[in-house]
């Protein structure tokens, strides 16, 4: 948190997309950037940084975030009626990457959390198929806890690749992992 601060960075998770960016180079080249869990815009922060000008990056949150230079910032609700439809105006196209650091105010209590982490996981993946581009890349949160399995599965089956990893950054304590999906296979319609 002390380095976030140092640095300007708005939060600590800035350095978990910096780490996963660093392994697997996603963000240079990409056009479209859907960044789900936005606030306060740690990752939005790295993305901008990462990117060539001129690259749409679109921050999506439910809680209230500042303006960032370089990138347009949505408040509303993942879960809404109108959601998908609003973020696929804003887009104004696919995306070629879609990352989602989306997880609900911790309980305390570990299986709450997962599931309610489980269900915005399940959101953004379904963002994927309407939004992503084909090749493109899927980076999200996922905390283990046992409901998962299903989900990842179906993930797998939708991407050339698949990777399982816990950035440094990450707590060693916490049950977060990261899954960073890569070469999107669209379905054709």
């Amino acid at each position: 948190v002390a380095e976030a601060r140092r640095l300007g960075y708005r939060s600590r998770a800035a350095f978990k997309l910096e780490w996963l960016d660093q392994k697997f180079r996603f963000l240079p080249g990409a056009r479209r950037i859907l960044d789900l869990g936005a606030a306060p815009g740690g990752w939005t922060q790295i993305a901008v940084k990462r990117v060539k000008k001129g690259t749409l990056i679109l921050a999506v949150d439910i809680l209230p975030m500042d303006p960032f230079e370089g990138a347009h910032v949505l408040e509303l609700d993942i879960l809404g009626e109108a959601a998908h439809e609003t973020i696929k105006r804003a887009l104004g196209g696919k995306a070629d990457v879609i990352l989602s650091d989306m997880a609900n105010s911790s309980t305390g209590h570990r299986s709450t959390d997962h599931l309610r982490t489980m269900v915005l996981l399940e959101a953004a993946y379904d963002l994927v198929g309407e939004l992503l581009a084909p090749g493109g890349v899927f980076v999200a949160k996922v905390l283990r806890g046992g409901t998962e399995k299903e989900l990842l599965d179906r993930i797998k089956k939708a991407f050339l690749h698949t990777k399982h990893v816990k950035p440094d950054a990450s707590r060693p304590e916490s049950t977060e992992l990261y899954i960073v999906a890569t070469g999107y296979k669209a379905q054709k319609s």
